[in-house]
C-alpha cells in the first residue's frame, strides 16, 4: 500500500524512542491550522509497519534509535514511498549526518529545539510543509522556509554550504560559524547574489559541509540582511505577492546599527521620564530594557562609591551571547553580540556603534 495518497486531512507520523518527547509534540502538532492527524511510533520497525498499513503525508523521524536507527528508516521509506515528505529531528550535531540525510532526499534536517524560538520555527516549518503539499516550490525549502533554514543555521552557529538550484541556475550560500560569509549565482557574488537567490520561488536545495577557506564577501549580520531583503520584497509585492518577512521584526530606526558584524539585537531607552523603548531583533524588549536600566544604574552607583568616574561602557560575556551597555545624552543603548566574538572585538564594535548612534 502506498504512503502518500492525498487526503483532505494531512497525516503525520512522528517517530522517536523518547516517549515524553512524542507526547509533547503529538499535542503541539495537532494544533496546526491544517488540523493534521498525528500518529506516533517509538521504533523504526513500528514506523515502517505503519507506513505500510496506511497513507501518510509527512514522516518526522529521530536519528538515534536502538536496533533500527533513523537513517535506516529513511532509506527504506524513500525507496518505497518516494513522494513522502521526510523531516529529520535529532540531538546529533554532526555535519556528516546532516549531509548524509540530505543526500538521501530528506526535506528538512532539524536539531531538536532547545528554546521556545527554535520550537516555534520548527512548528511553523512543519505547518508550511503541509500547506504547500499541493503547490510548487522548493523541495524542502520554499521561499519562507528558505529564510527559516538560514536563520536556523545562523542561530545554531553552524558552518555549512547551502546549494540551491532553480532550473539551469545554481546558487550557493556559505555560512561560517553562524555568519553569512558569501553567496554566488551566475556572475553575481556577495549580497547581490544572496538577494537573487532569496527571490527564487521554486527549486531544490542541498546542505553541504562548510568551506573554511572561503573568503568572506558579506559582512552584514544575517538579521539585518534578511530584514532588508524582506522589506525590499514587501515594497515590490514580494516574489509571490506576499513578501518574506512573516516572522522577521518590523522595521526599526535602529536597523542601521545592525550592519555591524556580529550584532544580534539592539535596544535603546530614551532619556527623560517617558523612557521610550525601541528595539530590533528582540522578542521581549521590555524585560531587556528593565534589566539594562537597572544594570546601568547599579554600576553607576558602584562607580560613584569607588570614585572612579562616569561609566562609559559595560560589557558582559557569556557562552550564550555577549551584551554591551552604554549611556549617553540620547539615552541608554543595549547591544547583543554573538558569543564567538572576542571581548576586544565587542568593545571596539560597540564604540563604533555608539559613534553612529550619536550621529
Amino acid at each position: 500500500m502506498g504512503s502518500t495518497v492525498a487526503t483532505e486531512r494531512s497525516k503525520i507520523l512522528l517517530v522517536d524512542d523518547d516517549q515524553d518527547f512524542l507526547e509533547v509534540y503529538w499535542e503541539i502538532l495537532k494544533t496546526l491550522p491544517s488540523g493534521p492527524g498525528v500518529h506516533t511510533a517509538s521504533t523504526g520497525a513500528r514506523a515502517l509497519a505503519m507506513l505500510e498499513s496506511e497513507p501518510f503525508n509527512l514522516l518526522i523521524v529521530d536519528l538515534n534509535m536502538p536496533k533500527m536507527d533513523g537513517l535506516q528508516v529513511i532509506a527504506i521509506a524513500r525507496r518505497k514511498y518516494p513522494a513522502l515528505r521526510v523531516v529529520v529531528w535529532t540531538c546529533i550535531a554532526d555535519e556528516q549526518f546532516r549531509a548524509r540525510a540530505y543526500g538521501m532526499g530528506v526535506d528538512q534536517y532539524w536539531q531538536k529545539p532547545a528554546s521556545e524560538q527554535e520550537r516555534q520555527h520548527f512548528i511553523d516549518s512543519i505547518g508550511s510543509l503541509l500547506e504547500r503539499e499541493a503547490h510548487s516550490g522548493f523541495r524542502g525549502v520554499q521561499s519562507k522556509s528558505l529564510v527559516d533554514l538560514i536563520q536556523l543555521e545562523c542561530l545554531s552557529q553552524n558552518s555549512t554550504t547551502l546549494k540551491i538550484c532553480q532550473g539551469a541556475e545554481t546558487g550557493k550560500i556559505w555560512i561560517e560559524g553562524g555568519e553569512i560569509f558569501e553567496a554566488e549565482v551566475d556572475e553575481l557574488k556577495g549580497e547581490a547574489a544572496f538577494r537573487k537567490i532569496l527571490g527564487w520561488k521554486t527549486g531544490n536545495f542541498e546542505l553541504q559541509p562548510g568551506e573554511h577557506t572561503k573568503q568572506r564577501a558579506i559582512f552584514s549580520s544575517y538579521q539585518a540582511l534578511l530584514l532588508e531583503i524582506a522589506q525590499e520584497m514587501d515594497e515590490a509585492g514580494g516574489p509571490d505577492g506576499s513578501g518574506l518577512n512573516t516572522r522577521l521584526d518590523a522595521p526599526s530606526p535602529l536597523m542601521s546599527l545592525t550592519r555591524f558584524n556580529g550584532v544580534q539585537f539592539v535596544l535603546s531607552v530614551g532619556p527623560g521620564p517617558k523612557c521610550e523603548t525601541k528595539s530590533w531583533g528582540l522578542e521581549a524588549p521590555d524585560h531587556v530594557a528593565e534589566w539594562a536600566q537597572q544594570s546601568l544604574k547599579d554600576f553607576a552607583a558602584l562607580g560613584d562609591k569607588l570614585h572612579v568616574g562616569h561609566m562609559q561602557q559595560m560589557t558582559a560575556l557569556s557562552p550564550a551571547n555577549h551584551v554591551a551597555l552604554a549611556g549617553s545624552p540620547k539615552g541608554e543603548l543595549c547591544v547583543g553580540f554573538r558569543s564567538n566574538m572576542k571581548s576586544d572585538e565587542v568593545r571596539e564594535t560597540m564604540r563604533n556603534i555608539l559613534v553612529k548612534w550619536a550621529a
